[in-house]
Parts: structure tokens; C-alpha cells; sequence
């Protein structure tokens, strides 16, 4: 069996590694002799396990309505390398994780070939920008979602829908004790942590790291004893882009530990994490973490997509629960003295950690599912390449 497999983030670089794995161990169960390769749009995480890529999944890293411009012409060129691919790699099947503004526009390429396509994250047509209802009910075979809020919204529009649990919520997990984190980086044992979580694509790191050098700055101010950690995802080049290497000097000078790949540590042993809207809130909340949660783009695209969010929230924990459990700082909001202010009421008051915690933990309830997200996943896969027809048109 051929995968075409796209995904556009870090987020969804793990969960379709994850499915790599998962997929291997399901055909390899079923029939042995039977052979399997992966193909597609692939990061790191997804490469290390077996993915051949024909672009690389952080060459799209791109958000915001407005910042994306002039990323158009480098961005539909990879889109189109990865297009060709289709009819001459002729996939079984296509898998597109996540990232929406990219994988939806594959996904009508992979109708015009007859490729059938399993979705797995369901675009936010819920919050905004509906009309992706649309597309997805044209061009999917299933669509798989990971918030059980989601199977009856995208069901109610026409979208073949399965939840299928988080598979965060089987994935996160500390790898070593506190002791062996902290030695494994050089700081001490018996000092509160704080951990910066600016992004895994460079223009949200850009947009997010001045704000955060001065919380540093005005946590410190009280707090000298403190650890900051600044955590990337695997992979990540502050060199690949202007926007951050420029901040690598004021980040080393803050004597911030930079750690990539060890962010579910860095979260697990944190008294506090300062982190980017995004699926790393997922991240912290399963492992327990304080947190708060902030998001800025460019001034027009806020402008343009302020109106257009229907969620009461932005923070996808606070969306889960039902309620506001942990801070948003938006936009304006997302200032270093509002993020200090934040942090610092967190770090002095032990019972509003203690609180936050049982929040967080009433989130993970939620996202937990008594079976591996991922095997479900790689089952809705396998019966929709077995019983569907390629016709590779064009």
C-alpha cells in the first residue's frame, strides 16, 4: 500500500508519525508480506519514521491572513512539486493532517486524480470560515477528528465525521524524574521553572519573542531565582529564517536554556508556561502545566479575522472545558507586562496552581478515549484504501 500523507505544522508532523507507526503495526499484524511506503509533505518527526518527503513540511510553516503573502509565490511552488508527485508515485490512499489553508487545496488536486483522502484534524469551520464545510464534503472520504464537539457539527453539514479521541492524550508523557531534566540541562534542582513556548513556526517565534524577553525580564525583576526555558520543537533552525536569528543574541544574552524536542519535560517539571494559542495548551494541560496562553499576528490580518470568529474562546483548553481556565492574552493584550503580571500571580500563589491543575485535569478527562486514537485512525485508513477505486485521472 502507497500514503500520500501532508501535514503543515509540528503538531501534525508528530500525530502523523504516530500514524506511520500505528499503520506499520496494523498491516503488519493483518499481512506481513504485505508492503507499505510513505510519501508526501513530511517534517522531521514523520521522516525519522520512514516518510519520504517530497517538501518539507516547515517550508509551509506560514500563519496569519496577511503574513502569508509574500510567502505565495515559494509556497504554490512546493504545492506544486508535491501535486506532480501524485500520478507518478500513484498512492493507494491520502492522508492529510491538519493545516488547512495548504491540505485543503491538495485535497481537491487528490479528487481530480481519484485518490480517496482520509482528513485527520478537522479544520476549525465551527470558530470560522465555514464554507470549508464545503470542501470537505466534496473531496473526503472520512473526516477524523480529535474533540468530540466536532463529530456533530461537521455530521450536521453533510462531512462523513468519526471522532476518534485526542491522540495528545495517549502520546504526552514525561520521559525522565525532575532530577535527570535538570542536570540533563545544567540548572538547579529547587528553582521554579518557567517555560517559554513562543511557536513552532518562525513567524509566530518572531511575533512572540519580544513580549516574552521582556516578561523574562519583569518576572526576574522579583523572582531571581528562577529558570527560564525557552522550548522548540525538533528540527527548529532560527537560521532558516530573518525574522528569528535575529533574536538569537537577546535570547542567549537573557541566560534563557534553549531546549529542542524536550517540551513535554520542560511543561512536566514547570511551575509556570508561557505558551503560544496553539496544540502545545493541549500539551500542557495533559502533563499538568500551569500556563499562560497568548497569540499575535500582523495588525491587518487581526483586523480581518477578529470579525469572522464565532468560539468564545481562543485557547483551545478554554474551548474544551467549556469555561476560562486559563488566561488568553490576545493581540493588544499580549504584552510583556501583561504576561509578567500573569506569570508572577502564579508563581506567589500555590492554591491558584493547585486550582489550575484541577482545571487542566478535568480537560484531559475530556480528551481521553478508551482506545489508541492513532489504531482507529489507521483503520478508517486501511478500509477506505481497500475498498476504494484509483482512477489517477490527468
Amino acid at each position: 500500500m502507497r500514503v500520500f500523507l501532508s501535514a503543515g505544522e509540528a503538531s501534525g508532523d508528530l500525530y502523523a508519525a504516530s500514524l506511520v507507526t500505528a499503520l506499520r503495526a496494523r498491516i503488519r499484524a493483518e499481512n506481513g508480506n504485505q508492503s507499505l511506503e510513505f510519501f508526501g509533505c513530511a517534517g522531521p518527526r514523520m521522516q525519522a519514521a520512514g516518510v519520504r518527503p517530497i517538501i518539507d513540511l516547515r517550508s509551509i510553516a506560514v500563519v496569519g491572513l496577511v503574513e502569508v503573502i509574500g510567502h505565495i509565490p515559494r509556497i504554490y511552488r512546493l504545492f506544486r512539486k508535491l501535486i506532480r508527485a501524485v500520478p507518478q508515485e500513484r498512492p493507494d490512499i491520502a492522508v492529510l493532517i491538519d493545516a488547512p489553508d495548504f491540505n485543503l487545496r491538495v485535497a481537491k488536486k487528490l479528487r481530480g486524480f481519484g485518490v480517496p483522502v482520509v482528513y485527520l484534524i478537522a479544520p476549525q469551520a465551527w470558530a470560522w470560515r465555514e464554507s470549508r464545510v464545503r470542501i470537505l464534503r466534496r473531496t473526503v472520504q472520512r473526516l477524523l477528528c480529535i474533540f468530540p464537539f466536532e463529530e456533530p457539527f461537521f455530521e450536521k453539514h453533510g462531512v462523513p465525521t468519526t471522532y476518534i479521541g485526542h491522540p495528545l492524550a495517549r502520546l504526552v508523557k514525561r520521559t525522565q524524574t525532575r532530577a535527570a531534566f535538570c542536570a540533563k540541562y545544567g540548572f538547579p534542582e529547587d528553582r521554579p521553572i518557567v517555560t517559554l513556548l513562543p511557536g513552532s513556526r518562525h513567524g509566530e517565534v518572531a511575533r512572540h519573542i519580544p513580549a516574552l524577553l521582556d516578561a523574562v525580564q519583569r518576572i526576574r525583576e522579583g523572582h531571581p531565582s528562577t529558570t527560564f526555558v525557552l522550548a522548540l520543537p525538533p528540527g527548529f533552525n532560527p537560521n532558516l529564517s530573518n525574522d528569528t536569528s535575529r533574536f538569537w543574541e537577546r535570547i542567549r544574552a537573557s541566560s534563557i536554556q534553549i531546549i529542542e524536542g524536550g517540551t513535554w519535560d520542560a511543561l512536566a517539571y514547570s511551575e509556570v508556561a508561557l505558551a503560544a494559542s496553539g496544540t502545545v495548551t493541549i500539551e500542557a494541560a495533559l502533563l499538568g502545566a500551569p500556563m499562560v496562553t497568548f497569540y499575535k499576528v500582523n495588525a491587518l490580518s487581526w483586523m480581518l479575522g477578529r470579525w469572522l470568529v464565532k468560539a468564545p474562546f481562543l485557547s483551545m483548553v478554554n474551548l474544551v472545558a467549556g469555561r476560562k481556565v486559563v488566561p488568553e492574552l490576545i493581540q493588544g493584550d499580549m504584552t510583556g507586562e501583561r504576561i509578567a503580571r500573569e506569570a508572577i500571580r502564579l508563581l506567589e500563589n500555590a492554591d491558584e496552581r493547585q486550582q489550575m491543575r484541577e482545571d487542566l485535569a478535568e480537560v484531559a478527562r475530556k480528551l481521553a478515549s478508551d482506545h489508541d486514537p492513532m489504531d482507529a485512525a489507521a483503520e478508517w485508513i486501511e478500509r477506505i484504501a481497500s475498498s476504494e477505486k484509483k482512477v489517477y485521472a490527468g
